[in-house]
Formats: structure tokens, sequence, C-alpha cells
């Protein structure tokens, strides 16, 4: 018996948008106007590009940055569900799906030592050049229509069960835990044994609720979440069945 969790990361396992809280290292904490008009729906990773690279200009430096990424607060309940997650790893895979980027989840999970906690991050990659500028590209190439071009998640996802699969590895259940408008489509490839979790008065949240009033309800079950402990708690109950 094992199951899978499937977090998102942004307003999931913190309670902010790591992209927007690095603007605090900007001058003034703020972007110039013509920097954020210029995003465009659909492509938020090459506008993450063209904010670090006007970082890197104003010489904001990688410490700095790391230093800013890991004041981010995790969402209430989550350092709990995170260590109790990790005290039942035989019983627990656990992934992160995100549109965010390899440099800062990885900088927010050590700083916190909750990194042994994840099994494997999908994620859009950065590094730092050699000149000290933050990269970051596209995580993949899709052909999701509902999608953001830089990342599927519900890809993601086949293609991560597909290869557990492949090493004998499967799971009685899937719990995905989101909030963001990007999660519905994973969400919508679960199973009706599976369960999602939105986390309560985000976008997920809301777009289920229209499907279910459309009459075209997701095939899961369905809990919704407003603190980590709430998790916790299904996570208990599913343990001693």
């Amino acid at each position: 018996m094992k199951f899978l969790l499937v977090f998102d990361f942004d307003h999931t396992i913190i309670d902010e948008n790591s992209d927007i809280w690095i603007v605090k290292c900007a001058p003034e904490r703020k972007l110039p106007n013509g920097l954020r008009n210029s995003y465009q729906p659909g492509h938020w990773t090459e506008y993450m590009g063209r904010v670090f690279v006007y970082l890197g200009d104003n010489g904001v430096k990688e410490d700095e940055m790391k230093r800013t990424m890991t004041t981010i607060p995790f969402t209430a309940g989550m350092i709990d569900l995170l260590g109790f997650i990790g005290e039942n790893k035989q019983l627990f895979d656990c992934i992160i799906v995100s549109d965010s980027n390899t440099v800062f989840i990885d900088w927010i999970l050590k700083a916190a030592d909750f990194h042994k906690v994840f099994d494997e991050v999908f994620t859009n990659p950065a590094a730092f050049s050699s000149t000290g500028y933050l990269t970051v590209q596209h995580f993949h190439a899709h052909h999701c229509a509902k999608c953001p071009k830089n990342l599927c998640k519900r890809k993601v996802l086949e293609e991560f069960l597909d290869k557990q699969l492949e090493r004998g590895v499967s799971y009685t259940q899937i719990v995905y835990i989101g909030d963001g408008g990007n999660d519905l489509c994973p969400v919508m490839f679960l199973k009706k044994n599976d369960v999602a979790m939105p986390r309560q008065g985000y976008t997920l949240e809301k777009k289920i609720s229209q499907l279910a009033q459309s009459l075209n309800p997701v095939q899961c079950s369905v809990l919704v979440w407003s603190s980590a402990i709430d998790i916790m708690s299904y996570l208990k109950l599913l343990i001693k069945e």
C-alpha cells in the first residue's frame, strides 16, 4: 500500500508566489511599469526571464536573492504536514509539480530542511549564468491547449506514473494538493479512487465547482483545505484504513 502525494508549490506549500516575492530584491521593491506590463497570458516564464535580467542589471546578487526567498512563509500547518509525511515516508511518495523554478524551490526546501520529504521536483530549470544573472527555461514542450506553454502538469503526472509502473510501483491512491488554475488539468486526469485537495477560496476550488455546476464534475473525490492540518487529518485517516 503506497500513496502518491502531488503538491503544487506557490500558494500551496508556501503562502506566497515565489516569482512575485523576488521583486522585494528590486530597487524600491518594485518593477518599472514597462516591464510589469510586458507579461502576456501563457508566457509567464518569458516574463520572469526579463525580471531576472532587470534584477541582474541592477546588481542584485545570488546571495541577496537567496536571503530574500528563504523568508517566504509556509502556509498554515504546512511545516507540521511535511514533518508528518517525512516520518511516514514508507507509505508516501511525494512530488512537487510547479511553475516556479528549481533554484527557488531548492533554496526554500533546503533552508527549512524539507528537501528529503520530496522524491522529485518537476519545475522550470533555472541557474545562475557566469555573469551572475538568474536564467530560467521552459520545463518541457506539450500540446495541451488548456495549459501555459511551458508546463502541462497533467503530462508531468502521466509521465511520472508511467515511469513508476515500469519500476513496478503503483499507487493505492493519488492525492493532489494545489490551488491554481493550472492544477485543474492534472485534477481532471485523476480517477474516482483519487482525491483532489484544492485550497479554499483559490482558483482551483472555483474551477472544480464550476465543472460540477455545469454537470461535468471531476471523477475524483474533492476535499477542500484551508490549513495543511486539514490535509494531515485526511492522511492520518488514510493510513489507518
